[in-house]
């Protein structure tokens, strides 16, 4: 994306609801250029906002991407992706739904295992992970977690309509980022797209001999 407009809807994909100073700020452009731009996002509907009053002066108005603006992040094969599902379960039921599952996040694992072998430690496995999922179209990055640990974010679903027809899919995928960073680490989804949020979020922290090898 390379429009202003286009990566305003990036940075409000990837960085979630932000006030006009934010996004002008994040495409170094002044304000009056943001709100411009913003208001032809509004015509087409791919942007909306909400205002909040906090004590006096003028509410502060936020910025967040509409239904139809998600729709434009793609969602691999989509259609067909919940065609071939619902053709599999027809055909075998469910434990054939199940199979197919298990055997793509077999490979699936098999693969990430592979290329985060030759990371060290634990922050450079989850750096390379947040890579392979960006190659995929997941739109991941990672943060140190304050808490502890590391969080991986995912800020788009590029295979949301079969997760939403199938949610062994998400099963699967938690279990493979466990699989590939490896014994003694833990790792739990804090945010979900199919439960209501902006992303999926992922926190990964250190639980065994492991980490204390690589200390």
């Amino acid at each position: 994306m390379h429009t202003p407009t286009e990566r305003i809807l990036l940075q409000l994909k990837t960085r979630g609801p932000a006030e006009t100073l934010a996004l002008a700020g994040g495409l170094a452009i002044s304000r009056q250029a943001a709100l411009q731009h913003l208001e032809r996002l509004v015509a087409a509907g791919l942007v909306e906002h909400s205002d909040e009053r906090r004590g006096v002066g003028r509410p502060r108005r936020t910025w967040r991407l509409t239904a139809a603006a998600q729709a434009r992040f793609p969602d691999t094969h989509a259609q067909l992706t919940v065609e071939l599902l619902d053709a599999v379960r027809a055909e075998f039921g469910e434990a054939g739904v199940d199979r197919l599952i298990a055997r793509r996040e077999a490979a699936t694992a098999a693969a990430y295992q592979t290329a985060l072998a030759p990371a060290g430690d634990l922050q450079s496995r989850v750096a390379r992970l947040a890579e392979l999922r960006t190659a995929e179209g997941y739109m991941a990055d990672w943060t140190s977690d304050p808490g502890g640990g590391f969080l991986l974010v995912e800020n788009h679903c590029p295979i949301c309509a079969a997760a939403a027809a199938c949610q062994g899919f998400c099963r699967a995928e938690l279990e493979v980022f466990r699989q590939a960073l490896g014994p003694g680490v833990s790792v739990e989804r804090c945010d979900h797209i199919l439960a209501g949020a902006r992303r999926c979020a992922y926190r990964i922290t250190a639980s065994g001999p492991r980490q204390a090898a690589a200390a």
